[in-house]
């Protein structure tokens, strides 16, 4: 009997399916991996904004309370951007000439907005509302960094599902009295978990239900 393929045909086709298979197992790990990227969930993305605003010096410098432009952080889901007149609240006495500046002059002569760019963004059907975690005691420093220390604002949490559960499931290490809300310098205790467990309890926080999908899908 006549002999169709060389004896190296088996190998071959061996190789083949074996190639096929870890091509595939390399697809599938890829698009698990991929929502957790950078790409995807821009943590550490520095983005450009209209004026480049240092955080750096306003916060860790002169010691500008967030609250002074983020007004909203307190009764609104939005914790806000500050309209042009916050910022030449300062900059109609100080600096008034830097070209750095000249974006938000530009602003107030037009009476246009400046377009800021949003750097923490959360997909639409996500509810977050800034109010009701600052009044249970959750800190701006523990989701957006130590922002008195940056020049320009990045996300420096992943903000995925996971990583809000991470808390839901367990907020007492995360929480902080009411006067160290806005503190960024703000660092746990040594005996945080037995403070942040009387803290839940002082804030009638319901654990039993911090992670009821309703919470943040509705």
């Amino acid at each position: 009997m006549t002999q169709l393929f060389p004896p190296v045909a088996n190998t071959l086709a061996r190789a083949a399916l074996l190639g096929a298979a870890l091509l595939l197992l390399g697809g599938m790990g890829l698009l698990v991996t991929i929502p957790f990227t950078p790409h995807v969930t821009r943590q550490d993305v520095v983005v450009e904004q209209p004026v480049q605003f240092s955080h750096a010096h306003h916060v860790g410098g002169l010691g500008l309370d967030c609250r002074y432009c983020h007004t909203g952080v307190e009764q609104s889901r939005f914790a806000g951007l500050p309209p042009t007149h916050t910022c030449m609240t300062c900059h109609s006495q100080l600096w008034t000439n830097a070209a750095i500046l000249a974006p938000v002059r530009e602003s107030l002569a037009r009476d246009e907005p400046l377009r800021w760019v949003r750097v923490h963004r959360l997909p639409d059907y996500v509810y977050f509302d800034h109010s009701i975690h600052v009044a249970k005691g959750v800190g701006c420093s523990t989701c957006h960094g130590a922002v008195q220390r940056m020049q320009q604002v990045r996300q420096v949490a992943p903000l995925t599902m996971g990583w809000c559960l991470d808390c839901h499931r367990d907020p007492a290490p995360n929480l902080r009295p009411r006067e160290a809300i806005y503190d960024m310098g703000w660092t746990p205790p040594a005996d945080q978990r037995a403070r942040g467990e009387a803290l839940i309890r002082a804030y009638m926080i319901r654990t039993e239900h911090l992670t009821d999908c309703s919470r943040c899908h509705r």
